[in-house]
């Protein structure tokens, strides 16, 4: 079995990189590289967003702590489907206008151009702290690849980082942007067909198979404790609020403050396409989430609470239990494909971040030649590349791990009340904007390193400070003189 899985792994992967390679060959500038030329097509745009923002935790990290959790698990779910929902329904389409008003190459570029007074401040600012944070998170897929490498295929983690670094770099320097957007929407539809056919076959295995641990979720849940009945975790009043809270919180992160996400919504054409994306990304949230928790719950009632060593890796074993070995390795290979190709999403943010935010200006300061802009992009992207493979080699993966806890709430939480109050605030303003960042993810590195996030999360906290802020700073700091529109 572990050799035809591999075998199905290789044509995958194979097929994919050609796939980038050949989307690779319609960018022409800039622009095509860092943004597709904001010509994205609605179905592209949503099935990109949505692999991008769930690869892993959709096939993997949800069905996992469903398994290991039960119904208590249904908040995180809850959480994430709502911010999805408010995401498409009321603040893609805005950022796409804004997109095509502004003229924007890159999620900071945005941001920028709507608080012109501070323009470069917002630009230094914003772009070192999604670039910093956004190294480890490269760092930690490639980490994460070789880990899923070595546990599917007993390949050494160093070697699997190497491997995993060979698939998705040479397209995503290729093609930038569009090679990354076009391979994702292959990873989306792999993704979707295992959460809809895997449940489906799955309740009919357990109707049809006595000796499992159970015969139906229901009983399932029962058998494995009353823990996992409950939708509090069998906790009472503090207890059962903070993992309502704790899960729910996730929410706060999809309001637009992931760049990898919001840079989808701004890709897209026209309003007509931005519609389609809407309806395709909230069907396809819903379908896929009721689907991951239905894998993970179909996992207790075939192995039980303690039959699997690594509960994250309940999506692979149900479907080996329940498939052909053929079918089991496509849809295998496709998760840890999707997981892997995460990748090569934030690669490229980082890489137009850094190349048109921090490097370009840094060019024009020291009246240095600005060399081809397409070709200084894709020597970003490859230099990005090696750095971030470098430091999933030397540096502590607890450390890089540590720092990739703070993007979700520090980056998620922080950016999404600066863009909801840039697109939908007036007054908001440009130092507001510098406070309003610096604020945000100070506090999130204090609240997560002193321990407190355990009792209430820095998901909702952050969100929270970074809005305070906002709007203290909107009423008590005077707004900057415009700067010169060269920005």
């Amino acid at each position: 079995m572990e050799q035809q899985l591999l075998i199905v792994m290789i044509i995958y992967m194979g097929l994919l990189i050609l796939w980038g390679v050949y989307q690779g060959r319609k960018v022409k500038n800039a622009q095509d590289y860092a943004i597709a030329g904001r010509k994205l097509p609605g179905w592209v745009a949503a099935l990109s967003e949505r692999a991008t923002g769930e690869s892993s935790w959709a096939l993997l990290g949800l069905p996992g702590a469903a398994y290991a959790m039960g119904l208590t698990e249904i908040w995180t779910a809850i959480g994430c489907v709502a911010g999805i929902i408010v995401a498409w329904a009321l603040i893609s389409w805005r950022l796409r206008d804004a997109a095509e008003k502004y003229d924007i190459t890159t999620y900071t570029d945005f941001i920028a151009r709507k608080h012109s007074e501070t323009a470069r401040t917002i630009r230094v600012v914003a772009s070192a702290a999604i670039v910093f944070f956004f190294f480890f998170y490269v760092g930690a897929q490639f980490l994460g690849g070789g880990k899923t490498l070595f546990t599917m295929f007993g390949i050494q983690p160093e070697t699997g980082m190497l491997i995993t670094a060979a698939i998705i770099v040479p397209y995503t320097i290729y093609g930038g942007f569009r090679s990354v957007v076009y391979t994702d929407v292959v990873q989306a539809i792999v993704m979707i067909t295992a959460l809809i056919i895997g449940p489906i076959v799955g309740l009919n295995y357990l109707a049809n198979h006595p000796e499992t641990y159970a015969s139906d979720i229901g009983e399932a849940l029962q058998l494995a404790g009353p823990s996992y009945q409950s939708f509090v975790g069998g906790a009472s009043g503090f207890g059962a609020g903070v993992i309502i809270v704790g899960g729910f919180s996730w929410f706060f992160g999809y309001l637009g403050g992931q760049p990898q996400l919001s840079m989808r919504f701004m890709a897209i054409s026209d309003m007509r396409q931005a519609r389609k994306a809407r309806n395709i990304g909230i069907v396809w949230t819903l379908i896929a989430y009721i689907g991951a928790l239905m894998i993970g719950w179909i996992g207790l009632a075939i192995f039980g609470p303690h039959g699997l060593e690594d509960q994250e890796y309940v999506m692979p074993a149900v479907m080996l239990q329940i498939f052909p070995p053929a079918i089991a390795s496509i849809l295998i290979t496709g998760a840890i494909a999707a997981m892997i190709s995460t990748a090569d999403s934030l690669l490229i943010l980082s890489a137009t971040e850094f190349s048109e935010n921090l490097l370009k200006p840094l060019l024009k300061y020291f009246k240095m030649e600005i060399p081809n802009p397409l070709v200084q992009s894709r020597i970003v992207t490859a230099s990005l590349a090696v750095i971030a493979l470098l430091l999933a080699y030397v540096v502590e993966a607890t450390l890089i791990f540590s720092l990739v806890s703070y993007v979700w709430a520090g980056i998620g939480g922080t950016f999404s009340i600066v863009i909801l109050l840039t697109l939908m605030w007036p007054k908001y303003h440009g130092r507001a904007v510098v406070l309003t960042i610096i604020s945000g993810l100070v506090f999130t590195i204090f609240w997560i390193s002193t321990g407190m996030d355990e009792e209430i999360p820095a998901r909702l906290l952050s969100f929270v400070v970074a809005f305070i802020v906002a709007v203290l700073a909107t009423y008590l700091i005077p707004k900057k003189e415009s700067e010169p529109q060269n920005i």
